[in-house]
């Protein structure tokens, strides 16, 4: 079965849609021309707010007849997705569509990640103005750029642009929760510059690869204590530098900010005579990794190639400090929630290792609902690397969390008409990944806002899924919270 045969299929053809438009962060100039084309051919008012791949689409649509006295809303979800895909894919993300295709009661997509986050939530968007059985008030959609790799659009979206008074976020990966609150995040990135030696001669080289890690979402799946590849990568290479002479040519592990990473590689070079010894080494090493994290990495993996000795090599003496503080360096939960059970308050994840134009660069994106502690992991991980005599430790794009506010109108009609629908009570929650209502309930002070969204399992990882059947529930919700939206 296709999916644009999926019921409702209204909902299904937009998510369709929008698979055939490469639409990775920072190259999202064809997804923001298809919706603002899309809006326009609708006979929308139709706005772009900012240039180029840098724009934001507002969609502006008049409530239906007999509602015109209902307060405004605002739809809201991002058009950019993660790009990650499994080391034996050839996807192009830059140029291929998405490969989705219906497994059982799961729409998945072939070794790549789906786009469901937040392609679904758009869709889900798109289709309430377009389906003349929904009934609403006011409506605006926004939909924002570039999300996954810093909020651009959220952060750049000007104050006074927009003129509802709800904020209905979705980009929830949970039915049946209403998210009220979400995690404030900080960027780290440490820095060490290094040379270039010649290999010696007698060298033979040799490629690591540690891949099979389940990966997945820094935020929504950190709490499932997951093996990082990165982390994975510098305790198989700290024995073999210290003991047999191993020199690392390049690291390469994780690709995204926001991606637990499920895949390193290291290319090193080592004396002929210790070939045999290394490898028995680095098995063993990985063997006690796997072991530790067999149940949530069952099918991690250790590939050792033999490749052509490279020519030259990092200076071992800032390599071997840049991977003790890797290891030094946290990277996991730091501490759960005490006012809300299951909750991670706060974490930081090891997301980007790369070797190349003479700096080792080690980026890790930390998490919190307190900005307190989120502060003091910066300071700590700060710390560990200029003890490590890193160059360059920097902290960028911080922003605080969404503060749960209980009880709001939007609130009660969410729980309200969740109950109708659903006939059971809706949970309330915040969340420990990032969403954009921390940023535009900033400009917004005066929104009230909520976060809906269908049950996506495994975002951010080429396993990515969202359930069928949640849709079409997730749908008929919204439909009735549009219904009924109170009066002005």
């Amino acid at each position: 079965m296709n999916i644009q045969d999926l019921e409702p299929k209204v909902v299904w053809k937009n998510f369709h849609a929008l698979t055939q438009i490469p639409r990775p962060s920072y190259h999202e100039a064809k997804v923001i021309e298809y919706i603002y084309n899309w809006g326009v051919s609708h006979g929308f008012e139709t706005i772009k707010d900012g240039t180029g791949n840098c724009s934001n689409v507002i969609i502006r649509v008049p409530a239906t007849p007999g509602m015109e006295n209902r307060k405004g809303v605002i739809l809201q979800g991002h058009m950019d997705m993660v790009p990650q895909k499994t080391s034996d894919s050839s996807h192009n993300f830059l140029t291929d569509p998405i490969k989705a295709y219906v497994d059982g009661e799961w729409v998945t997509a072939d070794r790549t990640t789906l786009g469901a986050d937040n392609g679904i939530g758009l869709s889900l968007a798109l289709s309430a103005l377009e389906d003349p059985s929904v009934k609403h008030g006011p409506i605006e959609v926004l939909c924002t750029f570039t999300e996954e790799t810093g909020m651009d659009g959220a952060e750049h979206l000007a104050p006074g642009v927009l003129k509802g008074d709800y904020l209905l976020n979705l980009d929830s990966e949970e039915e049946g929760e209403l998210c009220v609150g979400c995690a404030g995040g900080l960027d780290i990135s440490a820095q060490f510059r290094y040379l270039k030696y010649k290999t010696p001669a007698g060298y033979k080289g040799l490629k690591l690869t540690v891949s099979g890690l389940q990966g997945g979402h820094s935020g929504m799946d950190i709490s499932l204590y997951r093996a990082n590849a990165n982390k994975a990568m510098a305790r198989i290479l700290l024995p073999v530098m210290e003991m047999f002479g191993v020199k690392v040519v390049s690291f390469t592990g994780g690709s995204l900010r926001n991606a637990i990473p499920f895949e390193a590689v290291a290319e090193v070079i080592l004396p002929e005579e210790n070939v045999k010894a290394v490898k028995k080494l680095v098995e063993n090493v990985f063997a006690e990794i796997k072991a530790e994290f067999a149940e949530s990495d069952p099918t991690a993996s250790l590939k050792i190639d033999a490749v052509p000795a490279a020519p030259k090599y990092i200076q071992n003496s800032v390599m071997l400090k840049a991977v003790k503080a890797m290891l030094a360096c946290p990277s996991g939960v730091i501490r759960m929630s005490r006012t809300m059970e299951g909750l991670t308050e706060t974490s930081i994840n090891m997301a980007i290792v790369r070797t190349e134009k003479g700096k080792i660069t080690i980026h890790s994106l930390m998490r919190s609902a307190v900005d307190s502690a989120k502060a003091a992991l910066a300071q700590r991980v700060s710390c560990i690397f200029e003890l490590a005599e890193a160059d360059q430790v920097v902290c960028s794009g911080g922003y605080s969390g969404w503060t749960p506010k209980l009880g709001t109108e939007i609130n009660q009609v969410c729980m309200d008409q969740y109950q109708k629908v659903y006939g059971k009570p809706m949970k309330i929650m915040a969340t420990h990944g990032g969403l954009e209502c921390a940023l535009l309930g900033a400009k917004y002070p005066h929104w009230e806002m909520v976060s809906i969204g269908p049950t996506i399992k495994y975002p951010h990882s080429p396993d990515e899924k969202v359930n069928i059947a949640s849709v079409g529930r997730t749908w008929e919700y919204l439909k009735a919270i549009l219904a009924n939206i109170p009066k002005k």
